[in-house]
């Protein structure tokens, strides 16, 4: 009886996260998660920062995103090459030198005061995101069993997170100020008064991003001295072919293509309701400072740190394409209401937002990867690249404020909702190659 008793015992036995050779190299990966964070989520910080500092339209404020995900485009797929040749660990000390470059050009960006600068600095440190994107999303998937690699990279992101829900509390104690002039206070300023004025708030951002140099330049030492196993994925070898052939090998995998535009509705969303939550919220309650209307930036990024946590532990229980789809449905939903409403309900609908965005980007991730193999690299840098949604939606919606008012400016990311909610459904589902089709159909010869 026992004999028969133990092969349905492990079968029945839960797939683990990981196995016991990755923990280590699993925990520092991760934290690359926690660190580039604060690369991106202080975006929405400095957004309404340089608007009041140096006199920017919405719309012009909106470019540090434009400047910052188009690195993140630029970079990716010279990311995904580099990887190949020279492994995931040595993209990923390039990807935090660069990182640790482009916060340090901060400080003198800082004081010329031009904000074409800001823009450049923030595109150095978005082309080394983009390489640890490229290279930390795909490793994670191939940390541990293939059953669990979306609720891997879900835990992961998890601390990405954290990072986001730490990075405005920072940043709107040490770059915001409370004090706020209107545009006829300004007017009525001498020259000498707005140049001291603008001076003292360019100033405000180089403390944070000394430190944020720091901390990347101090993970990148952690990781140079640490053991990270090179994993190659199957038949790696003789997939590196010519741009031709590996361009029709990834044109037959038709849900990463899918994928990469849900993760370009997603991003785009994702950056452009977070960018615009505190002036949304000046929006809605007029004269609110933006020290004040930071609060409900911090609510909503404390929303998408519990759902990241909340949703890895649903995945248990719920398939990671029915997860996605609720929480698809719920941002649809949430956007119909910031949109359609008035009074304080709009706010808690942007807050709420930012729980069923936890789950989109790991989990859209890693169902377009499902059955890549030897195109895994390559599939990763698409997916990054399709992080340009950020540069586009935000420009969007800050055109259609500075038109219109912020509120209406928030329709946009209805489309990029809808669109996810179709990956989730139907979108995910891998399909057979041509050659892998034709096999399953012919005919099996008698021996």
């Amino acid at each position: 009886m026992a004999a028969h008793a133990s092969p349905t015992n492990r079968a029945h036995r839960p797939t683990p996260l990981t196995e016991r050779q990755y923990v280590l190299p699993l925990v520092l990966i991760t934290s690359l998660f926690f660190m580039w964070a604060f690369g991106v989520n202080l975006n929405d910080i400095l957004i309404p920062h340089l608007k009041k500092a140096f006199g920017l339209t919405d719309f012009r404020s909106s470019l540090i995103q434009t400047a910052f995900f188009g690195g993140y485009f630029l970079a990716a797929l010279p990311a995904g090459r580099v990887m190949e040749r020279i492994g995931y660990k040595r993209g990923i000390l390039i990807g935090l030198l660069m990182c640790a470059a482009g916060a340090l050009l901060i400080v003198p960006a800082a004081s010329a005061r031009v904000y074409g600068f800001f823009l450049f600095a923030l595109f150095v440190m978005a082309c080394g995101q983009s390489f640890l994107e490229v290279a930390a999303n795909p490793y994670v998937t191939i940390l541990g069993p293939a059953e669990t690699s979306e609720r891997r990279l879900n835990l992961a992101q998890s601390f990405n997170a954290v990072g986001a829900v730490v990075t405005p509390i920072v940043g709107a104690a040490f770059i915001l100020t409370v004090t706020q002039y209107s545009s006829t206070q300004l007017y009525a300023m001498s020259p000498e008064q707005l140049q001291s004025y603008q001076i003292a708030e360019a100033n405000t951002v180089k403390a944070p991003y000394l430190v944020i140099s720091g901390m990347f330049l101090a993970l990148a030492a952690l990781i140079y001295f640490a053991h990270l196993p090179e994993i190659r994925e199957h038949n790696e070898e003789g997939a590196v072919e010519t741009g031709a052939k590996r361009l029709r090998g990834i044109l037959e995998h038709g849900h990463l293509l899918k994928g990469v535009t849900a993760q370009f509705f997603y991003v785009g969303a994702q950056v452009g309701v977070a960018s615009f939550v505190i002036r949304f919220a000046q929006h809605i309650a007029s004269g609110t400072p933006e020290k004040i209307a930071a609060n409900y930036l911090k609510l909503h990024l404390l929303g998408f740190m519990i759902g990241r946590f909340a949703g890895a532990a649903m995945m248990k229980r719920i398939a990671a394409p029915r997860l996605l789809s609720l929480f698809a449905a719920g941002a649809f939903i949430c956007a119909v209401i910031a949109v359609l409403s008035s009074g304080v309900i709009p706010l808690w609908a942007i807050v709420f937002i930012g729980f069923f965005h936890s789950i989109m980007f790991p989990t859209i991730f890693a169902l377009s990867l499902k059955q890549l193999g030897p195109y895994t690299k390559l599939g990763s840098s698409l997916l990054v690249m399709s992080i340009i949604g950020g540069a586009v939606f935000p420009a969007v919606m800050g055109r259609i404020s500075d038109l219109s008012n912020i509120q209406r400016a928030f329709m946009v990311p209805l489309i990029c909702y809808a669109y996810v909610l179709y990956f989730a459904v139907r979108g995910y589902r891998p399909h057979l190659s041509t050659d892998l089709a034709r096999a399953a159909t012919a005919p099996i010869e008698a021996e």
